[in-house]
C-alpha cells in the first residue's frame, strides 16, 4: 500500500505530503526573477513574504504531521471499531489520498483564477473541520466519509503551498525560502510517529485528528489577518468536462495503484481501475486542447523544463519512498522492533533532508540548479544501493548512515528541481504548477509502494516477514535462518531495483537542460 514518508505501519497508503523547496538561479540572472520587472501586486506580496512563508511552512508541518500519525494511529482505530486491520480500515487513508489526487489539478486553476489567499484560507478550515470531524466520529462509516472532507482541505491548501511561496519571494531568495518550508515539512514527518505514539497510548486515537485543531485554528485565524495577497479577478470560464476528466483519471489511478497488491494485479478490479483511468486520461488531453481555458494548459507540458523536471520528481519519489515504505518491514519483521522504535529509527532521513534543504537552496540562488538536481538524485541512488545490502546482522550505525547519505541527495535533488518546475511556469499558471508537482508525488508514490512491494513480495520477503512474527517464539533456528535470507533477499532486490529506477531519473534531470528564470511559456490568461 501506501505510507507516509517515515510511516512504520504498513496496511494502507498515507495521505500526500508536499514537500517543496524551490531554488532560485544565478545572480545574474536575479534582475527579472519572476517576470521581467515586479508589479504593485508583486510588491505588496512581497513585502509580506515572511508572514506567507510562516503560513506556509505552519500548514505544511501540520498535513506532514497529520499524515504520519494517522498512520500509526491505525491499529488502535481498527480496535476501537472492532474491524480487522485489513478491508475497509484502509479507506481512513486511501479515501484521503484519492479525493488529494483527483482534485489536486482543478484546486490549482482554481487558485489561479480567484487567488491563491482564498484557496488557503478554505483548505485550513476545511481541513481543520475535517480533523474535527474525525475525531468525533462515532462509526467507521463516519471516520472514512470525514477523512475525503479532509482530504479536500489538504488538497486546497497543497495546491498554493508552492505557489504563495514562488510568488512572494524574488528569484534570488526562493532557494533558501522553499528550504525553510522543507524544515518544517521534516519535523512533521519525524515528529508523527512519536507524537502519535504518545498521543494514542496516553490518550485515545481521536486525538490524532484533535491536535490539528489548534494549529489549524490559528492559522486560520493570521492568514485571515496577515495575508495581503491583491488579485485582479475578471470573467474567465471554468473547464468543467477537463476537471471531471482528470479528476476521475487521477482517483482511478491513485486507487488502482494503492490496492493493486491486495487485489492482485491481473485482477479485474485492477485492470478496471486502470482502464478507467487511461480512458479518463485520455479524453482529457483530447479536452484540454480544445477548450480556451483548460484546467492544464498544454503549452505548459511542451515546455522541457518543465515536463523533464517533473518527470524526474516522479520518478524520485518511485525510487526514495520505498525506503519509507519497506524499512518498517525490515525494523519490526526481521529485527522485531515495535512500531515506536521503528519510527524513530527512520528520522534521520527526513532530519537529513531538513539540514540539506535550505543549504541546497541557497547553493541554486547562487550558482543554478542545472547540475545540482542530477547530482542529488545520484546520490540517493547510492544511498539505496547501500541500503539493498541491510541484513539481520546490520548495526544501527549502518542504518542510520545509509538513511543520512539518501537524505542529502534527496535534499539536494528537491529543492533546484522544484524551482526548475515553478520557475518554467507562467505567473497566472503557479496554481496549475504546483498542483502538477504535488500529483507527481502522489502519482510517484502510489508507484513507488506498487513497484517495490511487487518485487518484494515476487522474491518472497513478505511471506517471510509474517512467517518471522506469527513464529518468533516456535521457529527453530534454521527455520529462523532461511526465513530472514529470504526476507533479505526481497528487501535487496526491491531496493536495486529502486536504485535503477532512480538512476533513470537522474538522466531526466539531466535531459531538461537549464533554467530560466522568465517562463518560456505566455501567461497572460487573466
Amino acid at each position: 500500500m501506501f505510507g507516509a514518508e517515515s510511516s512504520p505501519s504498513r496496511s494502507a497508503p498515507i495521505a500526500l505530503v508536499v514537500s517543496s523547496a524551490l531554488c532560485g538561479q544565478a545572480a545574474s540572472r536575479q534582475a527579472h526573477a519572476d517576470v521581467a520587472t515586479p508589479t504593485p501586486v508583486d510588491r505588496a506580496e512581497r513585502a509580506n513574504k515572511w508572514v506567507v512563508l510562516a503560513l506556509s511552512g505552519t500548514a505544511t508541518f501540520m498535513t506532514t504531521l497529520d499524515a504520519s500519525i494517522v498512520n500509526i494511529g491505525l491499529p488502535s482505530i481498527a480496535r476501537a471499531f472492532g474491524v480487522p486491520l485489513s478491508g475497509n480500515i484502509e479507506w481512513v487513508l486511501i479515501g484521503y489520498l484519492v479525493v488529494i489526487a483527483a482534485v489536486l489539478l482543478t484546486f490549482g486553476r482554481l487558485a489561479d483564477m480567484l487567488g491563491r489567499k482564498p484557496l488557503f484560507l478554505a483548505g485550513l478550515a476545511v481541513f481543520t473541520i475535517g480533523s474535527a470531524l474525525c475525531g468525533a466520529a462515532p462509526s467507521l462509516g463516519t471516520l472514512i466519509a470525514a477523512r475525503c472532507f479532509q482530504g479536500l482541505g489538504a488538497a486546497a491548501i497543497l495546491c498554493v503551498n508552492v505557489a504563495m511561496i514562488t510568488r512572494s519571494f524574488p528569484g534570488a531568495e526562493r532557494g533558501r525560502a522553499l528550504g525553510l518550508n522543507m524544515i518544517l515539512l521534516a519535523l512533521g514527518v519525524s515528529a508523527g510517529p512519536t507524537i502519535g505514539g504518545i498521543l494514542t497510548q496516553a490518550l485515545s486515537w481521536r486525538w490524532i485528528f484533535y491536535v490539528n485543531l489548534p494549529i489549524g485554528a490559528l492559522a486560520l485565524l493570521a492568514a485571515w489577518r496577515l495575508l495581503t495577497e491583491r488579485y485582479d479577478l475578471e470573467r474567465q470560464s471554468f473547464d468543467l468536462p477537463g476537471a471531471a476528466l482528470l479528476a476521475t483519471g487521477l482517483a482511478a489511478l491513485t486507487l488502482g495503484l494503492s490496492f493493486g497488491q491486495e487485489w492482485g494485479w491481473g485482477s479485474l478490479r485492477f485492470l478496471g481501475s486502470m482502464g478507467i483511468a487511461v480512458a479518463a486520461l485520455a479524453g482529457a488531453a483530447w479536452v484540454e486542447r480544445r477548450v480556451p481555458a483548460p484546467v492544464l494548459d498544454p503549452a505548459l507540458l511542451r515546455n522541457r523544463v518543465f515536463a523533464f523536471a517533473n518527470v524526474s520528481f516522479m520518478i524520485c519519489m518511485l525510487a526514495l519512498f520505498a525506503v519509507s515504505f519497506l524499512l518498517p518491514f525490515y525494523l519490526e519483521e526481521l529485527q522485531g522492533f515495535d512500531t515506536l522504535r521503528s519510527g524513530l529509527l527512520l528520522t534521520p532521513l527526513p532530519l537529513t533532508l531538513a539540514l540539506v534543504a535550505p543549504v541546497s537552496g541557497a547553493l541554486a540562488d547562487r550558482v543554478g540548479s542545472r547540475w545540482l538536481a542530477p547530482l542529488g538524485l545520484a546520490i540517493s541512488c547510492a544511498g539505496l544501493l547501500l541500503l539493498s545490502g541491510l541484513t539481520q546482522a546490520s548495526s544501527i550505525a549502518y542504518l542510520v548512515l545509509c538513511l543520512i547519505v539518501t537524505g542529502i541527495g534527496q535534499g539536494f535533488f528537491q529543492s533546484p528541481n522544484a524551482r526548475a518546475i515553478m520557475g518554467a511556469a507562467p505567473p497566472d499558471e503557479l496554481g496549475v504548477a504546483s498542483g502538477v508537482l504535488a500529483t507527481g508525488r502522489v502519482i510517484g508514490q502510489s508507484l513507488s509502494v506498487a513497484v517495490a512491494g511487487a518485487v518484494f513480495t515476487s522474491f518472497g520477503g513478505a511471506a517471510a516477514g509474517a512467517a518471522l512474527v506469527a513464529g518468533r517464539e516456535t521457529l527453530s533456528v534454521e527455520q529462523a535462518r532461511a526465513l530472514q535470507q529470504t526476507f533479505v533477499t526481497g528487501l535487496h532486490a526491491a531496493f536495486v531495483v529502486c536504485a535503477v529506477l532512480g538512476a533513470v531519473g537522474v538522466v531526466t534531470a539531466l535531459l531538461r537542460g537549464a533554467e530560466s528564470d522568465r517562463p518560456s511559456v505566455p501567461g497572460a490568461r487573466r
